[in-house]
C-alpha cells in the first residue's frame, strides 16, 4: 500500500493537474461517506448538504491545483496524501512526530529540516484557504439547507398566533420584549477584513454558480495574506465589527421587524425596538490597557457615521423611485442633511432621530393619500430601521473590572475633599452611605495614575456620547467580578463624582456575576441593592428595570460544564423571585461565547427551555468569536438566527401549553448532576500539573502572537498564570486546538455514572425526554465532544509528566460518550442532527493535517527547550504553531 502510494505521489510528470483532481475527489468523497454515521437518515436536507457543500467542495477545491502560485501543484498533491497518511498513522497509534517522519521518508526526498518546514508552512497556507472555501459554500447553501419558514421562524410564529387567536397576547408581550445582540471585543475570528470580504463575494458567486468568478476569487484568496503582522487596535476591532452592522444586521434586523409589523401592525409600538444591537469594542476596558476614553469617543463617532451612511444610501435609492410631487423635496432635504453629517464638519447637531422619522412619515402619508401607496413598502422599511438604530446603530457598553473602582475612590479621598479622608478605613456599609451622599464633582486632572484618570474621564464621556448619538448610544456600565452591593454603589458614586446629578444618571449599572461563588451570592447582593432607598430611586428613574449580566466563561473555568450552567439557571431563578418580590423588572444579559464550554451552542434552545420562574422580559446575549461570522455572517444566516431567538422568547410566554418549568424532583436531579460534575472537574483542576499541561501541550502560550485581538491573553500580564488571570478565549481555544474540549464535557460522564449507580437512571431518562433545558445542555455537550480527537494526543498518555492528566481527560471523554449515547439511544454523537454532524466532521477532516503539524511543532519546541538549543529553530516552530491556529480556529466556527 505504502509503495503504491509513494509511486503514485512521485509520478508528477505524468499529469500533475489530473492527478491532483483525482486525489482530491477520491479523498473528499471518501471523507463525506466516512463522516456520516451509518444510522443517520439520508433525508432530503442531508442530501442537499452533500450536493451543495460536499460535492462542490470537491470540485472547487481542485481549482487550487491550477492556481498560478509557487509550487502549488505539488502542495495540493502532497497535502492530499498527507491527509490520508495522518488518518492511517493515527489508526496505528502513531504520534504526530512519527507521522511526519514517515511521511517525509515515504513521499518526499526532503532530508533537510528547512525543506520539510517549507512544505509544512505551505500546507498551512493551502489548508487555510480550503477552510475559507468550505465557509463560503456553507454560507451559499444556507437558504437551501435550512427551512426559512419552518420551526422557530416568524412564519411559523405567525401561523401559531393566528391559529390560536393570540394577537392580544402577542401585543402585550411585544410592549417590552426585545432581543439584544451584543457584539463583543473578543476576537471576531482569525480572518483579516480583506478575507471576510472575499468570503462574502465568493458566497454570492457560488449561489449563482458563476464558476469564472469563483475561480477569480480563489486566485485573489491565494494572493491575500491571512497573517496579521501587528495586533489590531481596539478601534481596528470596532471597524471590523461595524462591517457586520452595515452589511448584515442593518438588513437582517430590518427585515425581521418589517415582517412582524406587516402581519401584526397593532402589536407594535414605534418607540420600542424589538431588536437592539450592543457593542463592546472601544467600551470594554476590562483587562485591556489599550482602550482609552479617546477610543470610546472615536468608536461612538464611527457607529454614528456608519448608520447615517446606511440611511444616506437608502434615501438615495428612495429618490430614484419616489419621483412624485409632494415627496421629492422632502427626500432631497433629508439626503442633504445626511450628506452634511457624513462629509461636512460641523453638521453633526443638525440631525436627530425624530427629525428623520418625521420626514419619512410625512413622505409615507403623502404617498398613501396622493399616489396610491406606490413604493410605500420601501419607505416603511426605512422607517423601521430608523426606529431600530436611531443615530447610534449599536449601544456602546462600558465595562470595567470591580478591582479598579475601589483604589480609584481611595485616591480621590486622598487627593480631594469630595470624599472623607478616612474613606479607605470605612466599612462597606459606611462607604455606601458616603458614596450616596456625594455632592460635588472631582477634577480628573488631580489623578496621577493614568488608568484612574481615564476611568473618571470615560464616565464623563458617556454624557458626550448621549448628546450626539442619543441616550441609547451609551447607557450601560458593566462591572466585572461583582461580589458585593458596594461594587455597584462604587460606580454610582463615580457618576456623582464625575458631575452627574442623581436624577440625571441616564445609565444602567449592570453587575456581572460569573464564578460559582459569585453566582451563589448574587441574590444577597441584589437584595441589599433593592433595599437601598437611593438605589431604588435610581431604578425607578430607569423604568424600574435592573439588568444583571451572568457570565459563563469564568463559571466554566471555576466549576466545570454542568455546575456553570446549573448555577446560572439557579441564579436566574432566585434573582427573578427577588426582583418580582421587590417590584423590579429584571433583565438577564447572558455572556455567552461561541462554544458550549462558554455557554454557546444552540442558544435559542436554551431560551426556549426557560420556565416561567425565570424572567424573559428580554433576551440579551453576547455574540463573539467565530459565532459572529458563522451565525450572523450573511443576511440569510443572521435573519434566520434572529428569528429563532425572537421566536424562542415570544412563544415561551404566549403558549402556556408548553410547560417547561422544572419540578422539584427534576431540580434535585440536576443539582445532583451539577454537584457530581463539580467534584469530578475539581479533581482535574486541582491536579498540580493541570495548567502546566495545558500551557505546554497546547498553543496557549502563543495566543498573544496570533495578533487577532488587542486584548492581552491574561488580565494582568505581569501576574503568574492562573485560572483567574487567564482569559476565556485562550483557555477554551487552547483546549479546542488540542482537540480535547475539556470545558464542554468534563464531569458529565462522571455525574451520569454516579446517578446511575444511585439508581436514578430512569429519572434521568425521563428528564432527558421532558426537559428541553437538560436535553439542550447535553446536545451542546455532544457538539463539544464531536470536535474532540484523542488519537492526536494519544502519545501524551505515555509521557511521564503529562500522561496522568491526559488519561484523566481521555477516560472522562470515553465515560461521557458512553453515557450520552445510552441516554439518547443513538449510535454516534449528534446523530439526531446529521447535517451539523457532517459539517463538523468534514471541517475536522480538513484541519486534521493542521492539528497534526501543530502538535509536531509543539513536540519539537519541548525537545529544543529541554536541550536548551537556540539558533532560531525554536522561533520557527513557534511561528508554525501560531500559523496552524488560524485554520484550526476558523474551521471550528464556534471554538473560541
Amino acid at each position: 500500500m505504502h509503495n503504491a502510494k509513494r509511486s503514485l505521489g512521485l509520478r508528477y510528470a505524468f499529469s500533475v493537474q489530473h492527478y491532483a483532481f483525482c486525489a482530491f475527489i477520491r479523498i473528499f468523497r471518501a471523507g463525506i461517506s466516512k463522516s456520516v454515521s451509518m444510522e443517520a437518515p439520508v433525508n432530503n436536507t442531508l442530501q442537499l448538504f452533500r450536493n451543495l457543500v460536499g460535492t462542490k467542495f470537491q470540485l472547487y477545491n481542485s481549482l487550487f491545483t491550477s492556481l498560478p502560485f509557487h509550487r502549488v501543484e505539488k502542495t495540493g498533491i502532497f497535502l492530499s496524501l498527507f491527509l490520508l497518511h495522518c488518518e492511517e498513522g493515527f489508526d496505528k497509534e502513531q504520534s504526530p512526530a512519527e507521522i511526519l517522519k514517515t511521511f517525509f521518508e515515504q513521499y518526499t526526498t526532503y532530508k533537510d529540516e528547512q525543506q520539510q518546514l517549507d512544505i509544512l508552512f505551505r500546507f498551512v497556507q493551502y489548508a487555510e484557504r480550503q477552510v475559507v472555501l468550505f465557509d463560503a459554500l456553507e454560507d451559499a447553501a444556507f437558504r437551501d439547507i435550512h427551512d426559512m419558514q419552518g420551526s422557530g421562524t416568524l412564519r411559523q410564529l405567525q401561523s401559531a398566533v393566528t391559529q390560536a387567536q393570540a394577537e392580544p397576547a402577542l401585543a402585550e408581550k411585544l410592549k417590552d420584549f426585545a432581543v439584544r445582540l451584543v457584539l463583543t471585543a473578543h476576537p471576531t475570528q482569525f480572518y483579516p477584513g480583506e478575507v471576510l470580504g472575499i468570503i462574502n463575494d465568493l458566497s454570492k458567486a457560488l449561489i449563482n454558480d458563476n464558476t469564472a468568478q469563483v475561480n477569480m476569487y480563489l486566485q485573489q484568496l491565494g494572493k491575500t495574506p491571512f497573517f496579521k503582522k501587528e495586533k489590531p487596535t481596539p478601534y481596528d476591532e470596532a471597524v471590523s465589527l461595524v462591517w457586520f452592522l452595515e452589511n448584515v444586521f442593518y438588513h437582517a434586523a430590518g427585515r425581521t421587524v418589517t415582517f412582524l409589523k406587516s402581519h401584526f401592525p397593532e402589536a407594535f409600538s414605534s418607540r420600542h425596538a424589538l431588536i437592539r444591537m450592543g457593542f463592546w469594542p472601544g467600551g470594554d476596558r476590562d483587562g485591556n490597557p489599550f482602550v482609552k476614553c479617546a477610543t470610546t469617543l472615536q468608536v461612538a463617532n464611527a457607529l454614528r457615521g456608519a448608520i447615517i451612511k446606511c440611511y444616506y444610501q437608502d434615501v438615495r435609492k428612495l429618490r430614484r423611485r419616489l419621483t412624485f410631487r409632494g415627496v421629492e423635496n422632502e427626500l432631497a432635504r433629508l439626503e442633504q442633511q445626511l450628506y452634511g453629517n457624513l462629509f461636512i464638519p460641523g453638521h453633526r447637531v443638525d440631525l436627530d432621530r425624530d427629525e428623520i422619522l418625521g420626514i419619512l412619515e410625512r413622505v409615507r402619508n403623502t404617498i398613501q393619500e396622493q399616489h396610491n401607496g406606490l413604493f410605500v413598502n420601501m419607505v416603511e422599511a426605512l422607517i423601521n430601521r430608523v426606529e431600530l438604530f436611531g443615530l447610534f446603530f449599536a449601544s456602546l457598553d462600558i465595562r470595567q473590572d470591580s478591582s479598579v473602582h475601589g483604589p480609584l475612590l481611595e485616591t480621590i479621598a486622598e487627593q480631594s475633599d469630595a470624599l472623607p479622608d478616612n474613606y479607605a478605613s470605612l466599612s462597606a456599609e459606611e462607604k455606601i452611605k458616603v458614596l450616596l451622599q456625594v455632592s460635588r464633582p472631582v477634577n480628573s486632572n488631580l489623578l496621577q495614575d493614568e488608568l484612574q484618570r481615564d476611568t473618571l474621564e470615560t464616565i464623563k464621556a458617556v454624557q458626550t456620547i448621549q448628546q450626539t448619538n442619543g441616550e441609547e448610544g451609551c447607557h450601560r456600565y458593566i462591572i466585572s467580578h461583582s461580589t458585593s452591593a458596594l461594587n455597584v454603589i462604587e460606580v454610582y458614586g463615580l457618576f456623582l463624582l464625575s458631575g452627574w446629578k442623581k436624577e440625571q444618571i441616564s445609565v444602567d449599572i449592570v453587575p456581572l456575576f460569573e464564578t460559582i461563588d459569585d453566582l451563589r451570592q448574587a441574590g444577597n447582593v441584589m437584595r441589599a441593592l433593592y433595599e437601598n432607598e437611593d438605589y431604588r430611586q435610581h431604578l425607578h428613574r430607569r423604568n424600574n428595570t435592573q439588568t444583571i449580566m451572568l457570565g459563563f466563561s469564568d463559571g466554566t473555568k471555576d466549576g466545570g460544564y454542568l455546575m456553570a450552567n446549573w448555577s446560572i439557571y439557579k441564579a436566574k431563578e432566585e434573582l427573578t423571585r427577588l426582583s418580582r418580590e421587590a417590584g423590579i423588572n429584571v433583565v438577564f444579559f447572558d455572556g455567552r461565547g461561541g462554544p458550549p464550554g462558554r455557554g454557546g451552542g444552540k442558544t435559542h434552545q436554551f431560551y426556549a427551555s426557560m420556565g416561567r420562574n425565570i424572567s424573559n422580559k428580554e433576551i440579551q446575549l453576547t455574540i463573539q468569536g467565530q459565532t459572529v461570522s458563522s451565525n450572523f455572517g450573511t443576511i440569510d444566516t443572521a435573519q434566520y438566527n434572529l428569528e429563532q431567538l425572537v421566536h424562542a422568547g415570544i412563544t415561551n410566554e404566549l403558549f402556556s401549553s408548553r410547560q417547561v418549568t422544572l419540578d422539584a424532583s427534576e431540580e434535585a436531579l440536576l443539582q445532583a448532576l451539577a454537584d457530581e460534575g463539580y467534584r469530578a472537574f475539581n479533581q482535574l483542576k486541582q491536579h498540580p500539573g493541570f495548567l502546566d499541561y495545558l500551557e505546554h501541550t497546547s498553543p496557549l502560550r502563543y495566543y498573544a502572537e496570533a495578533n487577532i485581538g488587542s486584548r492581552p491573553s491574561k488580565r494582568n500580564k505581569d501576574a503568574k498564570l492562573t485560572l483567574d488571570t487567564l482569559r476565556a478565549v485562550p483557555y477554551v481555544g487552547a483546549w479546542s486546538q488540542l482537540k480535547q474540549n475539556v470545558p464542554g464535557f468534563y464531569g458529565v460522564g462522571s455525574a451520569l455514572q454516579q446517578l446511575d449507580k444511585a439508581g436514578k437512571w430512569e429519572g434521568l431518562e425521563r428528564l432527558y425526554r421532558q426537559s428541553l433545558f437538560f436535553k439542550t445542555l447535553l446536545d451542546n455537550c455532544e457538539m463539544a465532544m464531536i470536535k474532540s480527537y484523542f488519537p492526536l494526543t494519544a502519545h501524551l498518555g505515555k509521557d511521564p509528566q503529562y500522561g496522568p492528566i491526559w488519561r484523566m481527560i481521555h477516560d472522562e471523554f470515553q465515560l461521557t460518550r458512553q453515557y450520552l449515547l445510552r441516554l439518547s439511544g443513538a449510535g454516534s454523537l449528534m446523530a439526531a442532527n446529521p447535517v451539523d454532524q457532517l459539517s463538523i466532521q468534514m471541517r475536522e477532516r480538513i484541519v486534521l493535517p493542521l492539528v497534526t503539524i501543530q502538535q509536531y511543532a509543539l513536540t519539537r519546541i519541548r525537545e529544543l527547550e529541554k536541550q536548551e538549543e537556540g539558533n532560531g529553530r525554536r522561533e520557527v516552530f513557534q511561528k508554525l504553531v501560531v500559523r496552524c491556529s488560524f485554520g484550526i480556529i476558523n474551521a471550528g466556527r464556534n471554538s473560541a
